[in-house]
């Protein structure tokens, strides 16, 4: 058995000798051993198609719990996945209940009046946010997966919402296919949403990077609040646009005859009144009740006094009607023909991203501090379908709002029962008390969505921002400019051009690193980090930072030839011996292809010509097989590929490390 197991391991060891580079030559006794380079075990093209898959759609392993599992485990698992809260839902109680009815009462008592505000935000009639926040959170509590995420409108994607629908219909001429296209638009957001979570592919959000969707939020927010001077103000005639110019020069024109004296005082004295609120709520954690009840106060204390004085005969604005009882069908008012169908699919899929790309946003966060794993798949397919179910009952985009969101984790939340808790608040409210809101001020709505916004205008991210990388700060502010001096949409465009000029410039200049030898070690690093590394006369090294493919292969290429170009004019000035070896350490090189390998080809062609011998040190897996594949180990030499940085300078010049 003994003698079997011998000749086992001799064949496995040829085996793995005939798969491997030998970066190793003839060696006397004494000096030192130098590894091999080992090629990967050959993969199926199949298999390796299949892997790739897998990684890209499936990392998460998702169908991991459902293996070595009976059918009938199988289906409950499979029910489980779809509708979370069967899972949850087992191990419910009575403590958790009382948690989640506290939560959901609190964020009920916030989302009333904002929903009111938000959906004039929309160009919408005032039910409409309360039938947002009645359907669609019912929905994402049974299929969702964030025990913290309040659901409802917000207000950047219901400013968005209704900038892009009054682009193509007037909201006061056309109000009825004015709301069918929102609930058009609405369907294909949802549509969008779930269609990114069956086919597993959310990680199309994460390409709008956090710098720009920072700088998105603080001007959507200084937007949303200029819109609000209408209301705060008592203007009448208000202009339309969305930019930063428009709506100040409205504002001062209509500063000497618009203004309205009554409607400034009650909107000026809550907005004081909430911000005060707020400041409570962040100096005492033990009071974030406070804020929360605070706007409910404002409407009813704010209805109570206009209602009492009849000031809305002296030009004080007033909602006047909130059509009663729960969401009426809307299925019918969706276009699924004509010319509005592109418009809504456009609009719906811009729309959704952005509602997408906050509520995953929001669920990481808490998911983060509560320490659970949010599958964001579950969460996109969850928010679409509550979307398409919410557009055929009458509501408009929803999505989770971090301020309830905040609000509800604060308020000892559990589960996503609290959005259940929530919803009913809001029935009863569309049933019973939304003639109660005849009176409320439109000031008031003004002052609780000035006042809810403020929080999206984070300074101390954009600071961070700025410190960290200076390009993220460009998209950044691009963004916030963008939206506060042309409109929304042109500043979402810019936020993801910006991204994506981000992620073309690292892959089509990657960096690339001179590095050196630190002292007393054979530990060889970039020489503008460790100034003490010293170079090994005779030879450079250079280290690339990025996988090579055809939209970088040419730069790095002459990026290279460029660095040996400047250190044989410092060399030669220094009248310093000239370099004999180029060696390229690869470790960070994750792949190539044909193209990387035409310019490795190339360099190795340009070197030669200057006797330089090009060396490779620690190809990986990937790379060293199409190096073997394409000839190119041939052509620069097995004995030119070594397993570190090290071995390959001891091995090409051993005298002049030791001098070194």
């Amino acid at each position: 058995m003994a003698s079997v197991h011998s000749n086992n391991e001799e064949l496995e060891t040829k085996e793995m000798d005939t798969r491997s580079m030998s970066s190793s030559r003839n060696h006397s006794q004494g000096t030192p051993y130098i590894h091999k380079v080992g090629l990967p075990p050959k993969q199926k093209l199949f298999k390796e198609f299949t892997n790739t898959i897998k990684e890209t759609f499936f990392s998460d392993d998702p169908l991991r719990p459902f293996k070595h599992q009976p059918k009938s485990r199988k289906f409950i698992l499979g029910v489980q996945a779809i509708f979370p809260i069967f899972e949850w839902g087992r191990g419910y109680n009575l403590l958790k209940f009382r948690g989640d009815l506290i939560a959901g009462l609190t964020i009920a008592s916030l989302c009333i009046p904002q929903d009111i505000g938000y959906s004039k935000l929309a160009n919408l009639a005032p039910q409409y946010g309360l039938y947002s926040s009645f359907v669609p959170p019912l929905i994402y509590a049974i299929m969702g997966s964030s025990r913290d995420i309040a659901i409802g409108p917000v207000a950047v994607v219901s400013l968005l919402l209704g900038t892009l629908l009054q682009n193509e219909i007037d909201p006061t001429k056309n109000p009825e296919d004015y709301r069918r296209l929102a609930f058009t638009a609405t369907f294909f957001a949802g549509i969008t949403q779930a269609t990114l979570g069956i086919l597993r592919m959310g990680f199309l959000i994460d390409f709008l990077s956090h710098a720009a969707i920072v700088g998105f939020m603080g001007g959507a927010a200084i937007t949303i609040a200029l819109q609000q001077l209408k209301g705060f103000l008592g203007i009448r005639k208000f202009t339309k646009k969305a930019d930063i110019v428009s709506v100040m020069q409205s504002v001062f024109q209509s500063a000497h005859h618009g203004w309205n004296w009554q409607t400034m005082v009650i909107g000026a004295s809550f907005l004081t009144f909430l911000l005060f609120a707020k400041y409570i709520g962040k100096k005492k954690k033990n009071l974030f009740w406070v804020p929360a009840i605070a706007p409910l106060i404002s409407v009813i204390l704010s209805t109570f006094f206009v209602y009492i004085t009849h000031a809305e005969k002296n030009g004080v604005e007033i909602v006047r009607h909130i059509e009663k009882g729960i969401n009426p069908p809307s299925v019918n008012e969706i276009f699924f023909t004509g010319d509005y169908l592109a418009k809504g699919f456009k609009i719906g899929v811009v729309a959704g991203m952005i509602a997408l790309t906050e509520a995953i946003a929001i669920g990481r966060t808490f998911a983060t501090m509560k320490d659970y794993q949010l599958d964001g798949n579950k969460e996109m397919v969850a928010l679409g379908t509550m979307n398409i179910v919410g557009s055929m009952t009458s509501c408009y985009v929803s999505t989770g709002s971090f301020s309830r969101s905040a609000v509800n984790y604060m308020a000892g939340c559990q589960t996503a029962v609290s959005n259940i808790v929530m919803s009913c608040v809001v029935f009863l409210t569309l049933q019973f008390i939304t003639p109660l809101f005849k009176y409320t001020p439109n000031a008031i709505l003004a002052a609780i969505i000035i006042s809810a916004v403020i929080n999206l205008i984070d300074f101390q991210a954009a600071i961070l921002i700025w410190k960290i990388d200076k390009f993220d700060f460009v998209a950044c502010m691009g963004a916030f400019f963008g939206v506060i001096f042309v409109s929304v949409e042109i500043g979402l465009l810019i936020a993801v051009s910006i991204s994506f000029a981000k992620i073309l410039l690292q892959v089509t200049r990657p960096r690339t690193a001179i590095l050196g030898k630190i002292p007393n070690t054979t530990v060889y690093r970039n020489i503008q980090q460790y100034p003490e590394a010293t170079k090994v006369p005779g030879v450079m090294i250079v280290r690339v930072d990025s996988a090579i493919y055809f939209s970088n292969s040419n730069y790095i290429k002459e990026r290279i030839l460029r660095w040996l170009a400047d250190e044989e004019e410092l060399l030669k000035e220094a009248y310093l011996p000239s370099i004999e070896f180029l060696i390229v350490e690869m470790s960070p090189v994750t792949d190539i292809d044909t193209s990387g390998i035409h310019a490795l080809e190339e360099l190795h062609s340009s070197l030669r010509k200057r006797d330089i011998q090009l060396v490779l040190a620690n190809p990986g897996p990937v790379v060293i097989d199409k190096i073997h594949a394409s000839h190119v180990a041939n052509l620069i030499g097995e004995d030119r590929i070594f397993l570190t940085v090290a071995e390959a300078v001891s091995s090409c010049s051993p005298k002049l490390v030791e001098e070194a």
